[in-house]
């Protein structure tokens, strides 16, 4: 079974979308814009703070 974890490899800001992609055999590209998706969606802070939370209690890659 595959832990989610933040990527080291594939990150831009904090490796969250990389880690995603990874863990769920998806393209990190996709995660990426789907998580821009969201944003206009949803007025922007919900999903940012989303993914600071996650930055913050997701472990690294070993």
């Amino acid at each position: 079974m595959k832990r989610l974890h933040l990527s080291r490899m594939d990150k831009k800001i904090g490796g969250v979308c990389g880690g995603i992609g990874e863990t769920y055999d998806i393209d990190p590209t996709l995660v990426r814009l789907i998580m821009v998706f969201l944003c206009f969606a949803t007025a922007i802070v919900p999903v940012v703070l989303t993914y600071v939370v996650a930055w913050a209690i997701m472990p690294k890659e070993a």
